[in-house]
Order: structure tokens, then C-alpha cells, then sequence
């Protein structure tokens, strides 16, 4: 399994909007912040406001917002507004693949990791993964 930067980033940043929603945070803040590389940052977040997940503003009181409050932005919105799908194979998606002979299972196994990977991204808000929230974790969350 592999989680992409842009991913991590973006999840990383959207964490520190929804930390203070009420006031805007700047790139160089939020990179600052959680140590992310300026340049990249910066194109991570227009495929966030591109997708919605934030809202910017120019000038000197601008800076970026939540696009929506962090209870409605699940972990899945975020990795498919910056890679799209959950998992690929070789940079495919995984809904076609068919495999002859004595794999014939294993692209039936890939899906249901997918689709696993799916229902914990798709129940986890941001909300949920702020400090200091009373929250209750979705069932196999944080679990060994």
C-alpha cells in the first residue's frame, strides 16, 4: 500500500484550517506549520480549492479557509481531490482488471482492499482527527 505525499500533505494542511476555522491561514503557515515543502504545498491546495475542500482569499487579511466545516470533509474526499483514486495498480484503476488462469482471484482480493480502504477513509472526518475532540472512533480505527 502506498500513501501519497500529496495525500498526507493535504490532509496535514486541511488539519491546520480546521484547527482555527475562523480565521484564514497562509501557504507559508501551514507549511511552516507541519514542516511540508513551500512549493509543493502550494499546488497541493489548488487541487484542494479546485475540489472545494478550501476557500481562499487574496490580500493582505487572505489567506485560505475550509471550503465546508471539517465534520462534512471525510479523509476519502481528500485523497481523491488530490490523487483521484483510493488505489490503483500500476497507475490503473482497479475496476477492470482481469487476470487469466490461477490469478483469477487476486484482482478480486485488490478490490475488496480498496473497497476496505474506502469505508475507513469514507468514516473518518476531519473533525474526528483534531486534538481534543470528543469523538468516537469508527470501528477497526486505530485498533492493532
Amino acid at each position: 500500500m502506498h500513501i501519497s505525499a500529496k495525500a498526507d500533505y493535504a490532509t496535514r494542511a486541511l488539519l491546520e484550517l480546521a484547527r482555527e476555522p475562523g480565521r484564514p491561514l497562509t501557504c507559508e503557515a501551514i507549511a511552516s506549520s507541519q514542516e511540508i515543502p513551500f512549493r509543493f504545498l502550494k499546488s497541493v491546495v489548488g487541487e484542494l480549492r479546485r475540489a472545494g475542500l478550501v476557500r481562499s482569499q487574496r490580500g493582505c487579511e487572505g489567506g485560505y479557509w475550509l471550503g465546508r466545516p471539517a465534520g462534512e470533509i471525510a479523509l476519502l474526499d481528500v485523497v481523491r481531490a488530490v490523487d483521484g483514486e483510493v488505489i490503483t495498480l500500476r497507475g490503473a484503476p482497479l475496476a477492470g482488471l482481469v487476470y487469466p488462469g490461477p490469478a483469477t482471484a487476486l484482482p478480486g482480493v485488490w478490490r475488496r482492499v480498496e473497497a476496505e480502504a474506502v469505508a475507513v477513509l469514507g468514516g473518518l472526518t476531519l473533525a474526528e482527527l483534531l486534538p481534543g475532540e470528543a469523538r468516537t472512533e469508527p470501528s477497526g480505527v486505530g485498533a492493532a
